[in-house]
């Protein structure tokens, strides 16, 4: 059906417009809801009522059903004609209803839906294209004709005027399909270079994600690792606590069986006591001095035994006494077998990294520092302390090695320099030079470090300083050697990642410290 013929179906009788909440009537006739309404209103004062379309009379006002499937047919149709308005090119001939045009003719400049397409097409041989709103661009401003031809000196588009009588006269043109023609081919060589790097960049875009996969796993597994880490650990504290709660339970149990002992003991001698006061009170009353004089109980020698009773306010000795006393000693030593206990089993968890044991090497030591007999602190002496001359001796600045190297692995240590004012910490290959200028850490391609001094903290390698800031001089230091990443983080209430150098290790590498003026470093254990 043809959208002006479902138009003229769609339509109100009454108002002309297309159905709003259309309602029937029993003859089958159908009107807008608000539309009948009014009509019926208006006979009512009549006293009759009747169809306005069929005339059918009704005795009563009639009843009005609403008609749901017109009704979402109407909608339907308004929708669809509200969308080839507001955003189609519609057809110059369909002027009553709006319909989609699917072609523009360039020599009439009007726009045909299909039906007027196929009269159009029967009469005339013209120039179709794709429907457009306006044909200004596809005109010469100058002579108001079609642009026909490209002009390849001036690069432009022009008219059959431009090329005979006008401005690009005498210039060599060609068709505007010939121009396309070669500038699709440009494009093509365009767009064939582009090809390759699109692939790079594709390529690229698929490493990142399958790293992004990568580390989501690592990222899972991990929450995984601590989670079940930390249930277990809460397992075996609540083991551990049930097991000190029944040791400490039991000794309180000990001890109210001793008091209860003593309690018991006592009330008997106290039960015993008020027997015999009892005793003596009645002979005391008594007159008949035969039955005072006859008790054996009352005889001096009767009350020796009542009277080597010996009671007194410390009725407990000291020995008794530690008995009854909560062993807090055995209380401590429960605990630290507990955790000692626990604190064994989480150590066996993977992802625990037992800080390294380094031990600071003295035949590397520049002669002003001095290392500790247990090789754990290096610090800053004013003296020039006597050394065997060594290849391994820093001799310009401060500095020392560890014993301990690395050249694969993953690695973590720990190091405290709150005692020092300038420091600095980090890690060199052995082929470092051993003096001049270029032999601290930092300065030079071999070394990567942390520094602190009087303007800040620093992260320096091969001379490069980035600025850091530290809110705690605890740090630890984290390697990954085959990964190449040498991190250093603060540690305090939040741990928090200062700086991360990235390389390719290509030889050992050995922990390095630098001290200066009464400072010191040391190695956490």
């Amino acid at each position: 059906m043809a959208s002006t013929e479902l138009r003229e179906e769609l339509s109100c009788s009454i108002c002309l417009n297309i159905y709003m909440e259309p309602v029937t009537l029993r003859c089958g006739h159908n009107f807008c809801w608000v539309c009948i309404e009014k009509v019926l209103d208006v006979q009512k004062d009549s006293g009759s009522y009747s169809c306005p379309e069929c005339r059918e009379e009704y005795a009563e006002r009639p009843l009005l059903e609403k008609n749901r499937k017109l009704c979402n047919i109407a909608k339907h149709f308004l929708v669809t004609q509200t969308h080839l308005e507001g955003s189609g090119v519609t057809c110059t001939y369909c002027v009553h209803a709006p319909i989609l045009a699917v072609k523009t003719c360039l020599q009439c400049e009007t726009s045909l839906c299909d039906i007027h397409l196929t009269i159009h097409n029967s009469a005339v041989d013209h120039v179709l294209i794709e429907p457009i709103d306006s044909l200004v661009s596809k005109k010469c401003q100058t002579h108001n004709k079609l642009l026909e031809y490209h002009c390849c000196e001036d690069a432009s588009c022009i008219c059959v005027s431009c090329f005979a009588v006008g401005s690009h006269r005498m210039h060599k043109v060609e068709t505007l399909d010939e121009a396309m023609t070669k500038k699709k081919e440009k494009l093509r060589e365009i767009l064939d270079k582009f090809t390759s790097p699109v692939g790079v960049v594709e390529k690229q875009v698929q490493n990142l994600l399958d790293l992004q996969l990568a580390e989501h796993k690592k990222a899972s597994d991990a929450k995984k690792m601590i989670t079940s880490l930390f249930e277990d650990a809460r397992e075996q504290l609540e083991k551990k606590r049930v097991w000190i709660l029944d040791v400490i339970s039991k000794e309180e149990h000990k001890i109210d069986s001793k008091i209860l002992h003593f309690i018991q003991k006592l009330k008997m001698q106290k039960e015993f006591i008020f027997e015999k006061m009892c005793h003596l009170e009645q002979l005391c009353k008594m007159a008949d001095p035969l039955l005072i004089l006859q008790d054996k109980e009352a005889d001096g020698k009767g009350l020796v035994g009542f009277m080597d009773l010996n009671i007194s306010e410390k009725t407990v000795d000291e020995e008794d006494r530690s008995e009854m006393s909560l062993d807090e000693g055995l209380i401590r030593s429960s605990l630290h077998v507990a955790l000692s206990d626990l604190a064994s089993k989480i150590k066996k968890a993977s992802y625990i990294t037992k800080p390294m044991d380094l031990l600071l090497d003295s035949d590397t030591a520049c002669e002003n520092v001095l290392v500790s007999c247990d090789q754990k602190v290096a610090s800053w002496v004013s003296g020039v302390l006597n050394r065997s001359v060594s290849s391994r001796l820093f001799t310009t600045y401060c500095q020392v090695f560890t014993k301990n190297s690395f050249f694969k692995g993953q690695h973590y240590w720990e190091v405290d320099t709150s005692e020092s004012d300038f420091w600095m910490v980090g890690l060199a290959y052995s082929s470092i030079p051993r003096e001049g200028p270029k032999s601290k850490i930092g300065d030079n391609k071999q070394s990567w470090c942390l520094k602190r001094a009087e303007n800040g903290y620093f992260g320096i390698h091969d001379s490069l300083v980035c600025n850091l800031f530290l809110e705690s001089l605890r740090l630890g230091i984290y390697l990954d050697y085959e990964a190449g990443y040498l991190s250093f983080y603060q540690l305090c209430d939040l741990v928090k990642l200062l700086y991360t150098f990235h390389a390719t290790f290509t030889e050992p590498l050995y922990p390095a410290f630098v001290v200066w003026k009464d400072g010191l470093i040391r190695i956490k254990s």
